[in-house]
């Protein structure tokens, strides 16, 4: 088996409010949508995300009514200061401040409109 593209895919209550919240502020474009379905990408390594209202038929039938819950979305970037600062100036809420674990990793979240967790982390010393 070969992996060719990681995709996240997010049951939500507003996909409408992720997609603009993803594209505006963590340069995802649109590659396709319809009513209750975005899906978005990025050009380097990041997952793609296909966002799904909660209820929509495509769904499972156990799965049409859970929405992301539990769930964290991360990124390892570099420049985490940077891209902290860049957030705040566009507005966007650090739900999660800036801090570093005693294991090494550097971190910050952030929310979107639906609750979707969004992670950032930069490891400050070599991974093991």
């Amino acid at each position: 088996m070969q992996i060719t593209t990681t995709t996240v895919s997010l049951t939500v209550d507003d996909v409408t409010a992720s997609q603009k919240f993803f594209t505006a502020h963590l340069g995802y474009t649109e590659q396709a949508a319809a009513d209750g379905f975005a899906s978005l990408a990025r050009p380097d390594a990041a997952a793609d995300i296909v966002l799904l209202a909660r209820g929509t038929h495509v769904l499972l039938s156990p799965q049409r009514d859970q929405h992301v819950s539990g769930l964290i979305l991360a990124f390892t970037i570099t420049g985490i200061e940077a891209e902290e600062k860049r957030l705040r100036a566009e507005g966007v809420e650090i739900t999660m401040p800036l801090c570093e674990e005693p294991w090494g990793e550097r971190l910050f979240q952030i929310t979107d409109p639906n609750g979707v967790v969004v992670q950032f982390v930069e490891w400050a010393t070599e991974r093991p």
